[in-house]
């Protein structure tokens, strides 16, 4: 086996391009392109109409999706299931899946910062107290009465 490595500590690489000494918790990514089978990948009009396919379930469940974002139901979970359905076969949507999944980690590491949870949590407790003064302040002045029950004072 041809391996070679520097001694700055990076991943060992085989003669075939396959990663020898990954360190843990690294996951290899995948290459890009097409996921479909090799059977269908070799005959052009086939391949053409298994992306077709693809494409449009994809379509169907991304229009789903957006739906779902006004109405009840899991909008942006279905939307990010029709990009992952056409990242089978596109290589724009695989980048797109890629670039979200990497703001998505970013934001979950921003949020876990003490400085922006203590922010977060100072800047809801504030918000909270404007509520409950706005409430006190109604409730002082016209009861328990709903709003479009109140007549012209």
């Amino acid at each position: 086996m041809n391996t070679g490595s520097d001694e700055l500590g990076e991943v060992a690489v085989a003669a075939d391009g396959t990663k020898v000494n990954e360190p843990a918790g690294e996951s290899q990514e995948q290459g890009l392109g097409s996921k479909a089978p090799e059977f269908i990948k070799a005959r052009r009009v086939l391949h053409l109409s298994w992306q077709v396919g693809v494409f449009v379930i994809g379509l169907a469940v991304v229009g789903a999706g957006i739906v779902m974002l006004p109405l009840p139901g899991p909008g942006w979970v279905v939307i990010f299931g029709g990009m992952a359905i056409w990242a089978t076969e596109f290589v724009w949507a695989q980048l797109v899946l890629r670039w979200t999944k990497r703001k998505v980690t970013e934001a979950a590491q921003r949020a876990l910062d003490p400085k922006v949870r203590r922010r977060n949590i100072i800047l809801t407790s504030i918000g909270l107290v404007i509520i409950g003064v706005l409430l006190g302040i109604y409730l002082w002045k016209f009861g328990m009465a709903m709003p479009w029950n109140i007549k012209d004072q």
